[in-house]
């Protein structure tokens, strides 16, 4: 049997990778659940935010591209969400889920480069 992750034993990266995935599973759960759905829209828009207040900042050390990359999909995050809400489709909860496991991909690639 597995131990549970232990998510203070991470690297940053891990951690952010975590949170994405985390996110991702509970968006992907909440389908046809419309209190667990708007829950669990919050929180990957808090995570999403916090993401772009990340990167803005000009000590972040990451390329201006990534900044750029990652910034516009806070942008299209944030904006999806508060567009459609509760009634997003299925199709797009599924959009926002491969974000989150795309970008905690890249972030666990980087943090196992360091």
């Amino acid at each position: 049997m597995s131990q549970p992750i232990q998510i203070e034993s991470l690297k940053i990266g891990e951690q952010d990778a975590f949170g994405l995935v985390e996110a991702a599973i509970t968006l992907d759960q909440s389908r046809g659940d419309k209190a667990r759905l708007a829950a669990a829209l919050e929180q990957n828009l808090q995570l999403w935010v916090a993401i772009r207040t990340l990167v803005s900042d000009a000590t972040s050390g990451l390329p201006d591209a990534v900044k750029t990359n990652l910034t516009r999909l806070s942008d299209f995050v944030a904006d999806t969400t508060l567009k459609k809400g509760v009634e997003i489709s299925d199709n797009t909860i599924t959009t926002l889920v491969n974000v989150n496991l795309q970008i905690s991909e890249g972030l666990l690639e980087s943090a196992n480069r360091t």
